[in-house]
C-alpha cells in the first residue's frame, strides 16, 4: 500500500494485474473491454449497467450498480465509469465512487502468434485507508474471476452462432 494525503483525509492506493488469452482479434476483444453494458456476465458483482451521455473528457460514460457483502449484510452501490481511451491496442478506464474511491483500469491488447490476442489488465486502487483493505480485496476477487470468464468469452465472440 502507498499512502497519500488527499484534501481533509488520508487515502492509500495499490495495484494488481492479470494476463488473459484469447482466440480472437485486438479489435474484438477491444469492443467487448470497452463496453462495460457487455460486462455483466463478466463481472462477478455487477448487476445493473447504464450507459449516460459522455462526460467531458469521455468517450463513454456508465453508471454501474454492485452487489457487496460484508460478512453476512448484502448491500448495493453505485459508481460512475468513464472509458478514456478505447483503441484496439489500449483501453484506459475510471470508475469513481463515494467516498473517495477510484479504480484505473488500463488494458493492452496485443496479436500474437496462431490468432490469439495478449490482454494485460493493470488495475489500481486507491480509497480512504479505512476503506482500502476491503475496496482493494473486493476489486481483486471480482476482477480475477472477470479474466476468468474474459478468455472463453471472447473465443465465442468469433465463432459463427449456432444453428436455429
Amino acid at each position: 500500500m502507498r499512502p497519500s494525503t488527499a484534501g481533509d483525509g488520508v487515502l492509500s492506493s495499490d495495484t494488481f494485474s492479470y494476463t488473459v488469452q484469447a482466440r480472437c482479434s485486438p479489435a474484438e476483444a477491444a469492443a467487448v473491454l470497452s463496453d462495460l453494458t457487455r460486462q455483466g456476465e463478466l463481472h462477478p458483482l455487477i448487476v445493473r449497467v447504464r450507459r449516460l451521455p459522455p462526460r467531458p473528457g469521455a468517450q463513454a460514460s456508465y453508471t454501474i450498480n454492485d452487489r457487496l457483502a460484508a460478512g453476512p449484510v448484502r448491500f448495493r452501490t453505485t459508481y460512475h465509469a468513464d472509458v478514456l481511451i478505447s483503441e484496439d491496442d489500449e483501453i484506459v478506464m475510471v470508475a469513481r465512487q463515494w467516498p473517495a474511491t477510484t479504480v484505473r483500469n488500463h488494458t493492452r491488447l496485443r496479436p500474437e502468434p496462431d490468432g490469439l490476442t495478449r490482454i494485460d489488465v493493470e488495475i489500481t486502487l486507491t480509497a480512504p485507508t479505512p476503506l482500502f483493505r476491503y475496496a482493494f480485496r473486493q476489486a481483486r476477487a471480482a476482477h480475477l474471476a472477470l479474466a476468468t470468464r474474459l478468455g472463453p468469452a471472447l473465443d465465442r465472440t468469433g465463432d459463427p452462432p449456432p444453428p436455429a
